[in-house]
């Protein structure tokens, strides 16, 4: 009985951090033009990840990845922008969850969490949003599509992490995440 009502407490604990992740992602600290925001609707994931672990982080990540494309507006031209842009990259932010228990662990995970979501969107967009892109990006002329996908997707999703990063630094010893 005991063990069935610490999994129940964790379903409870990922439910809640998809719903917190999602209304923070409505908090756009800055938005770009065609799609791609700084928030920190990464850190509730991040922070189920460092104190739940692989298996609740990947489950309330692919969560969230299900509640951004269902309810921010889908912006994909094809299976594999709704793939890559949604269900994959948001997914793979539980990776942070192998980091668990580890000195600066939560921070290892932000890095490695938004370094996976950046790698799935730098490809998703050299591959499928290249064909869109501008002559000219940061005041840069722009002839390769990884080249921009690389600016484009990197200047808000690391510009996110670094905020979750500061953010996290505030919550993770009242939270009891923070391992010195």
């Amino acid at each position: 009985m005991r063990k069935t009502s610490e999994k129940i407490r964790i379903l409870c604990e990922c439910a809640v951090m998809v719903a917190a992740a999602q209304v923070l992602g409505y908090l756009k600290l800055f938005r770009l033009p065609q799609g791609g925001s700084i928030t920190l609707n990464m850190l509730p994931v991040f922070i189920l990840c460092a104190r739940r672990g692989f298996g609740p982080g990947m489950l309330t990540a692919f969560a969230f990845s299900l509640l951004q494309l269902l309810l921010d507006g889908i912006t994909g031209i094809s299976w594999a922008s709704i793939l890559g842009d949604y269900l994959l990259a948001y997914s793979v932010l539980g990776i942070a969850g192998l980091f668990r228990g580890r000195k600066g662990g939560l921070f290892i995970g932000i890095a490695a969490g938004s370094t996976a979501r950046f790698l799935v969107s730098w490809v998703t967009g050299a591959v499928v949003w290249g064909q869109y892109m501008p002559d000219v990006f940061f005041g840069m002329p722009m002839t390769n599509p990884w080249i921009y996908s690389a600016l484009y997707n990197g200047s808000y999703i690391f510009a996110g992490a670094a905020a979750c990063a500061v953010a996290g630094a505030v919550v993770a010893k009242p939270l009891g995440i923070a391992k010195t």
